[in-house]
């Protein structure tokens, strides 16, 4: 297979992209639609802070409003997803091209050119923010300033260890943004569930990570999975911990109803699961933990919505 017309490594197999027209192909895999795991990760912690909102708001939960924004969420977070890929692929080509998982994507394999990539970006901002706009102006104000963490994080593996700290600050800011489309402001229950949000990704960013430590290594590529190394399942243990912690006590200081605890044992024991089964040296092992984390969020989201319906 050559390298023009090589799926990326870490896609999933025989995906719909792979059936598109050719033309249109490499910028679907440059918004990573072969790779859905990432806008579910950003999606879960949307739908969090929507229920969470609607906990707040004395309004409560009103079915056909909220099913409106989470299917607002939804498209923003493929757009966006696709649009900060894209961005991140256009600062990285030149490492892309050195690491084994990455040199395929469509620019450091040469079927995007730079130019075609920064306008495509454009393009999917645009629409991203044609969706923004439906929110009130506190979400709006807050969809903005993402936007500094979505520009800043393509440069973090090059100045700190902690590259996963920034990407934990960037993709769970949706739980900010759903909270206050239902309020209008931010409260300290969704303060926790962002914190606690943070050091999940904190977690299975650090499983994915592995994946490339070598490569990383020899190019020069910072990350907590080179900085943890065989320390990485206890440090990984102690950020799903605090992880569960957390976000549990977001429920509890918005008075979730007595189905959230149980729906969130589920999820804390879905976390333990991925930390007993963790094999840092097994790439397979490390991609299938980390798109695992699909269903944790959705385990997540699972128990707001039952407290929100409950309550």
């Amino acid at each position: 297979m050559s390298l023009s017309s090589q799926a990326p490594a870490d896609a999933v197999a025989q995906n719909w992209v792979e059936s598109t027209p050719r033309a249109i192909r490499p910028y679907l895999q440059l918004m990573r639609l072969d790779r859905p795991i990432g806008s579910w990760l950003l999606f879960w912690p949307c739908v969090c802070g929507l229920v969470l909102g609607a906990m707040a708001d004395e309004r409560g939960f009103t079915a056909w409003r909220d099913l409106y924004d989470v299917v607002l969420f939804g498209i923003g977070t493929v757009v966006m997803r696709g649009a900060g890929c894209a961005f991140n692929d256009i600062v990285d080509r030149k490492i892309d091209a050195q690491v084994a998982r990455t040199r395929g994507r469509p620019i450091p394999s040469g079927r995007v050119g730079v130019t075609g990539a920064a306008i495509f970006t454009i393009i999917l901002a645009l629409i991203g923010l044609s969706i923004l706009l439906q929110f009130n102006r506190f979400t709006v104000v807050l969809g903005m300033v993402s936007l500094i963490l979505v520009g800043a994080y393509p440069f973090m593996k090059r100045i700190t260890w902690w590259p996963q700290a920034w990407l934990g600050l960037t993709f769970n800011w949706g739980a900010l943004m759903g909270f206050a489309a239902q309020t209008g402001h931010l409260d300290l229950p969704d303060i926790l569930l962002y914190a606690g949000l943070f050091f999940w990704t904190l977690g299975y960013d650090t499983i994915y990570a592995h994946q490339d430590k070598e490569d990383d290594a020899l190019i020069g590529v910072k990350s907590t999975a080179r900085l943890l190394m065989n320390h990485s399942g206890t440090w990984i243990l102690r950020f799903y911990a605090v992880c569960f912690t957390l976000v549990l006590a977001s429920g509890f200081a918005e008075h979730a109803g007595w189905l959230f605890a149980p729906v969130m044992l589920i999820a804390g024991a879905h976390l333990l699961w991925q930390v007993r089964r963790l094999d840092i040296n097994n790439a397979s092992t490390c991609l299938t933990l980390f798109r695992a984390n699909a269903s944790t969020g959705a385990l997540f989201a699972a128990s707001f919505a039952l407290a929100a319906w409950i309550g």
